[in-house]
């Protein structure tokens, strides 16, 4: 096979397009542990074509899948070929496809297989000379997390994670990172004595949404809403991720994991964190993430958990018109399981912005509907100049942040209503990504491989967030095991009526998003 010209068809029109992503990857590969899994199929192989498609890649691109079926090169590429058809967000290009496909080789063999990592090694250097790679690879840890040190050190053993002439080698590794502070402290110096901390990158898909990037748009490109950021105007803030799914399939992955640790330790204390920080002197990787780690070193769990935390466990019943069972009742799930299904936390942050303000994170499964929101709760505005009649319908003014689905930012305010009284109710403004932009917006594992081939680290947590996360979520953790069995709810619900009871222990309420 002839070395491809890395210049050649290259259409800068696909970028003049989008300038959105408008920087593109230099010489690379890429190398998925775990390509037959879900994940692999259903958002990296598409993520790596849509890249392609718009022009993102460089022409010599290299797609590697290493796994323990015995498949050729070509009946991989039929594997990616299928997941591209079927997943892809952009239009099918036969051309872009061609490209791609004469990068695309595979590797057989287990994880503990030193000689298939040899071979590894050899399409590594084949695809350098003859794709124009030079060396550079990143590794995507696609695989279950008692399998991250194994893979690591093989890599290491291998020569595979050794830089030299200018080369680089990345390693990126999906959550959780570790089930617990010192299994993540374990993960992290295993990890880390591999790679160089700034070739190590945590992904968190919810940082690469569109949304999420667009709170710190929303917070430090206007006048508006930053002098109102802090205590003297917020009451609270509530972080929601729900979903009006069971567990399904994933019942043997979630058992003795749960919601806390599945969502509230990284994706909603990521949103926390960046909802709460201060503004960064820029918006490069260091600076960023030094003021998401002050933030979460700040966070205080009330000293009460148990009037401050409620769990949860789905029942079987009606959800979305169907009938389905249990938590307990999933296949595969152990039935003396007290694995929650439902998590909701109050924290509070000790700094001078945010004293005084509870932060109340909450998530679960088979809720009323599937979204996730931050709504920034204010304080009342003083009512003297109204009876109390005129504003019985007026609630507290509110910012919600929609991260999915239908993205976008509603703001919630009192208006008069029409006619000859002084009636005042709540009625919003709503801005939607749909409606305001023409162009859809990456899918976030667009955004987030393309920032490994870059070494572009910013929404990327390094192992101190992750540390900081653990050490606030832990000692809920011990404090439930403690607990027996979480309490039941019904599914279509928001979850267990302790829930409810935190928030009314302080004189609030959850959102009905």
């Amino acid at each position: 096979m002839s070395p491809v010209n890395i210049t050649a068809d290259f259409n800068p029109l696909r970028l003049l397009s989008d300038r959105r992503l408008n920087r593109i990857a230099g010489p690379s590969g890429l190398v998925i542990f775990g390509v037959t899994g879900d994940l692999s199929r259903k958002k990296l192989m598409p993520a790596v074509y849509d890249l392609a498609n718009r022009g993102l890649l460089p022409p010599g691109f290299a797609l590697v899948g290493f796994a323990r079926r015995d498949w050729e090169d070509q009946d991989f590429a039929k594997v990616v070929y299928d997941a591209v058809k079927q997943y892809a967000r952009t239009p099918f290009d036969e051309d872009v496809w061609t490209q791609l496909a004469q990068g695309i080789r595979f590797v057989q063999g287990e994880f503990d297989d030193a000689a298939a990592f040899g071979r590894l090694k050899d399409t590594i250097e084949e695809l350098d000379r003859d794709r124009g790679t030079m060396g550079n690879h990143a590794f995507y840890l696609s695989i279950p997390p008692k399998s991250f040190p194994e893979v690591t050190e093989r890599l290491r053993d291998s020569g595979l994670a050794e830089q030299k002439n200018g080369e680089w080698r990345r390693v990126v590794i999906e959550k959780p990172f570790g089930s617990d502070l010192k299994t993540a402290r374990e993960l992290n110096s295993v990890v880390e004595s591999v790679f160089p901390p700034d070739s190590v990158f945590r992904i968190d898909h919810y940082l690469g949404k569109e949304t999420v990037q667009n709170i710190l748009a929303l917070r430090f490109a206007n006048q508006l809403y930053e002098p109102i950021w802090n205590a003297n105007y917020v009451d609270h803030i509530q972080i929601t991720m729900a979903e009006d799914v069971g567990v399904g399939g994933r019942a043997g992955y979630y058992d003795g994991i749960g919601a806390a640790r599945d969502v509230i330790q990284n994706h909603l204390l990521q949103l926390l964190a960046l909802t709460a920080m201060e503004e960064p002197v820029s918006f490069d990787a260091a600076d960023l993430r030094a003021e998401k780690e002050k933030v979460l070193s700040a966070v205080r769990i009330p000293q009460d958990i148990g009037k401050h935390t409620a769990r949860g466990q789905y029942t079987g019943g009606w959800s979305g018109g169907e009938k389905v069972v249990g938590f307990l009742e999933e296949d595969g799930m152990n039935p003396d399981s007290t694995t929650e299904t439902f998590a909701a936390i109050r924290l509070d942050i000790d700094t001078r912005r945010w004293a005084g303000v509870p932060f109340y994170l909450r998530t679960g499964k088979r809720l009323g509907r599937r979204v996730t929101e931050i709504a920034v709760v204010f304080k009342r505005a003083p009512q003297y100049l109204f009876a109390e009649s005129q504003t019985s319908a007026l609630g507290q003014n509110a910012l919600v942040i929609r991260v999915q689905p239908d993205e976008g930012v509603t703001i919630r305010f009192g208006s008069k209503v029409p006619g000859a009284g002084m009636q005042v109710r709540d009625v919003t403004m709503d801005f939607g990504y749909g409606h305001a932009f023409t162009e859809a917006s990456p899918e976030a594992y667009e955004r987030l491989i393309l920032d490994v081939l870059l070494g572009d680290p910013p929404l990327f947590p390094r192992h101190q967030e992750v540390e900081l996360s653990w050490k606030i979520l832990d000692p809920i953790e011990e404090f439930w095991a403690t607990q027996g069995k979480p309490e039941q709810y019904r599914p279509g619900t928001w979850g267990p009526s302790s829930a409810d009871e935190l928030m009314a222990r302080d004189g609030r309420t959850w959102r009905r998003p």
